[in-house]
């Protein structure tokens, strides 16, 4: 199965992204984020209103590189969906390569696949991030979930 993946050219450095990654993503992704996000073992949750969310742990950073987490507990509480936790025990990959006036940045959500229920809407919801995380790096506004 073909794993969501989008790949996006940033006016930034891979060094601005990894620290948006680590650092700043309520910045981009949701104001509602509880926890931390800069190190390997770190552990934060976002929320999308009363009834979605995603706990997350760090499992990977190399500086201007990659990063990468692991969904460890996932709700998405609508009605249209029968399995409401199929991000829970899902691989999120985030991976930065500097060109010279700008970065690819490559996110691949593991188990994230047109098989799965929330395909449609949760690819929809990443493009929508990927989004306003490039506004948030080329701006220096995003556009995340407010509370």
């Amino acid at each position: 199965m073909d794993n969501y993946s989008t790949t996006i050219e940033l006016k930034a450095t891979a060094e601005k992204i990894y620290e948006a990654l680590t650092h700043e993503i309520p910045l981009w992704w949701s104001e509602w984020f509880t926890g931390v996000s800069a190190q390997v073992g770190d552990t934060f949750t976002v929320r999308f209103g009363d009834h979605i969310h995603k706990t997350i742990r760090i499992k990977e950073t190399i500086p201007s590189s990659r990063v990468i987490w692991s969904v460890e507990d996932s709700l998405i509480a609508i009605p249209e969906l029968k399995n409401q936790t199929e991000w829970s025990g899902t691989t999120i990959v985030w991976e930065m390569e500097q060109k010279e006036n700008s970065s690819l940045l490559q996110l691949t959500h593991v188990g994230l696949h047109p098989a799965v229920e929330c395909y449609t809407i949760c690819s929809g919801g990443w493009n929508q991030f990927i989004g306003s995380l490039k506004l948030f790096l080329e701006t220096g506004n995003g556009t995340p979930y407010r509370k």
